[in-house]
């Protein structure tokens, strides 16, 4: 089964001084380590970071019509800061690789079956 692993936290308080900051290096850095254990044992399917939250835009779509919105349109104490995609044979399989994924201070990790892609896709 392919589940996403969700990583929020909450930037500010992770990294004060954005790409600049050692923290942000040092986690990239154990970010690496945990795609390459997970590419070695087979389970990686994709993932990627994203950039800071101050860069999203937001399409609304309300009965009313669609909007669009600079960053993210949830007012939230965490972000979401990036991404994987592994293919394990069941939940418990992706807890435990959702508890070796880095994380620089509090945070969380959001485990999420994923729905098999459309055909033709």
């Amino acid at each position: 089964m392919q589940y996403a692993l969700l990583i929020y936290e909450n930037e500010a308080q992770a990294y004060p001084k954005g790409e600049a900051d050692d923290a942000w290096r040092d986690i990239l850095a154990a970010h690496t380590a945990f795609g390459g254990e997970a590419a070695q044992a087979g389970v990686m399917r994709g993932g990627a970071g994203l950039k800071s939250a101050t860069m999203a835009t937001t399409v609304r779509v309300t009965p009313e019509g669609r909007t669009v919105h600079d960053g993210p349109f949830a007012e939230t104490r965490e972000q979401l800061g990036g991404l994987y995609m592994i293919e394990v044979d069941d939940l418990d399989a992706a807890i435990d690789w959702a508890k070796k994924l880095p994380i620089a201070r509090d945070g969380s990790i959001e485990i999420r079956p994923m729905l098999p892609a459309p055909e033709g896709l």
